[in-house]
């Protein structure tokens, strides 16, 4: 199976995730992505599962998912910059 997205890192500082999709670095405010990323814990929001597909991402401890093609849309917003890493 080809993968939709190669997500090579994913940390957070502060109320921002970081991410690097298909080697393209971006930083996402969490509050524009996910309330519950926002107001979980670290422990909380480092406890993900990427899927096998690169279509998505899961927190269980928060039950939350995120979708790529939705934090790539996300990234078009106002408040998302982005970087290189």
């Amino acid at each position: 199976m080809e993968k939709a997205y190669n997500i090579t890192s994913l940390n957070f500082d502060g109320g921002f995730m970081m991410i690097t999709i298909d080697g393209k670095s971006f930083k996402l405010k969490l509050s524009d992505i996910s309330d519950k990323l926002d107001k979980a814990s670290d422990q909380e929001r480092n406890d993900y599962k990427i899927s096998p597909s690169g279509y998505g991402i899961h927190w269980r401890l928060v039950d939350e998912d995120l979708s790529i093609n939705g934090l790539l849309k996300a990234d078009k917003s106002q408040y998302s910059i982005e970087y290189r890493a």
